[in-house]
């Protein structure tokens, strides 16, 4: 392995890259591991069927189904990825004590203190999400801009909630915990008033920000959707809205891949967004069918998005996480492959001669800039990024079938056939 990285090393350098620096950098880029893979988006608060348009598909066996399982399985996913990274959660994942229950709009710091002893012990960060789905308070399809005052305030109660829990996220573990606000709210059918129901959103979320909190510890983020199933019509938090709200309010603007029209894509957006606001966000997806949330891949999408972070020399401006819930295969490495398929895109950009393209394309040698681009293509990252994952303490990509598929004999077809004989 030394002597392969040595090899590719040079054949970077031929290029004017530097790979120890490249994976320096790649070391410190923090990712968000999204908790709600390891159990399919159920949540500890309740068990309902899935709302808000959210479908999480297949019956894989050894799915989480306590707290405790769902961090065994995120520790063994992260045994598996370079670096120290972060764990986002939803608010519907309380733990709570035997014979407690808070609503959503009661929850309080203490009903996540065991995630924060999680992550402390891990050395992680945790991100935050409130949960405007899965809840009688949703089954309408309107929550934040629902024409109901106490549907609505309830709602808010919620957002003001998770605002403290964020908090106290981050001064228990010394580093900001993005929170960020995705509603499903829209019409199956052709609306008569679009503007009400987004004019009672941006109310509500006034009102959410209005209670007392330190920014610079809490990035508050509002996310966009095109359209949800059920919604298909008309959303209320559609792009438009939620970058002028993000503008307007200094907040930060979280765009999915997964949210947006067919033609559209996340990284052609990220040049224009860093122009105008400080920090943006991003949640990772692979949209095979609109917003079908497939586990991130090394694919074209994803590697430019990551190029644009980097060209842009944006690495500290963009907040990253993952969100997709494939329940069809093993969940750990669901989490593994897509938080490794990030990190070998962002490995991609910062092993390119970004300064030589961009010189190439301003002087209109588009030839030679097609033509480096090629090449780029075929050098041996793939070395590269073997070594960076040994250097990590991780196993390298030829090892990972079979970690995962010890940790599935030895706990996950257990833990199923255990679940099952309590079941019957």
């Amino acid at each position: 392995m030394e002597e392969r990285y040595q090899s590719a090393k040079r054949s970077y350098a031929e290029i004017g890259v530097d790979t120890d620096a490249a994976m320096e950098t790649l070391k410190k880029i923090q990712i968000s591991l999204h908790c709600w893979q390891g159990d399919d988006v159920q949540g500890f608060d309740q068990k309902r069927p899935l709302s808000g348009g959210i479908q999480a598909t297949g019956n894989y066996p050894g799915k989480a189904e306590t707290p405790l399982e769902l961090m065994q399985d995120m520790d063994k996913a992260l045994s598996l990825i370079p670096g120290r990274h972060k764990i986002n959660l939803h608010a519907s994942y309380a733990i709570f004590e035997e014979g407690e229950f808070a609503d959503r709009d009661q929850l309080q710091p203490r009903h996540f203190r065991k995630w924060v002893e999680y992550a402390k012990k891990r050395n992680l960060g945790l991100d935050f999400n409130p949960t405007f789905f899965s809840h009688p308070m949703a089954d309408s399809g309107m929550t934040l801009s629902n024409p109901d005052e106490a549907v609505r305030n309830f709602w808010i109660r919620h957002g003001q909630a998770c605002i403290r829990i964020s908090q106290y996220f981050a001064e228990e573990l010394g580093q900001p915990c993005v929170m960020n606000i995705w509603i499903p709210d829209g019409l199956k059918n052709i609306p008569a008033d679009r503007t009400s129901p987004r004019a009672r959103f941006k109310d509500s979320l006034d009102q959410i920000l209005s209670i007392k909190y330190d920014r610079s510890k809490v990035p508050v983020c509002l996310e966009s959707k095109v359209f949800g199933i059920g919604l298909e019509s008309y959303t209320v938090g559609s792009s438009e809205f939620a970058i002028n709200y993000a503008a307007r309010n200094s907040i930060v603007c979280l765009m999915d891949n997964g949210h947006y029209h067919p033609t559209e894509s996340v990284s052609d957006k990220i040049s224009s967004m860093l122009l105008f606001h400080d920090k943006i966000a991003l949640h990772i997806t692979r949209p095979v069918r609109w917003d079908s949330d497939h586990v991130v891949l090394f694919d074209d999408e994803t590697r430019e998005i990551a190029e644009e972070i980097v060209r842009n020399d944006a690495v500290g401006r963009v907040f990253l996480s993952l969100d997709f819930f494939d329940a069809s295969i093993n969940r750990i490495a669901a989490w593994a492959v897509g938080m490794r398929s990030l990190q070998k895109a962002l490995l991609y950009a910062l092993l390119s001669p970004n300064q030589l393209f961009a010189e190439l394309q301003k002087a209109g040698q588009f030839t030679k800039l097609m033509m480096c681009q090629e090449r780029l293509k075929t050098l041996p990252m793939g070395d590269v990024w073997n070594f960076f994952c040994r250097n990590s303490g991780v196993c390298t990509e030829d090892a990972l079938p079979a970690e995962i598929e010890r940790y599935e004999k030895e706990v996950l077809l257990k833990r199923g056939m255990h679940h099952e004989s309590i079941g019957r």
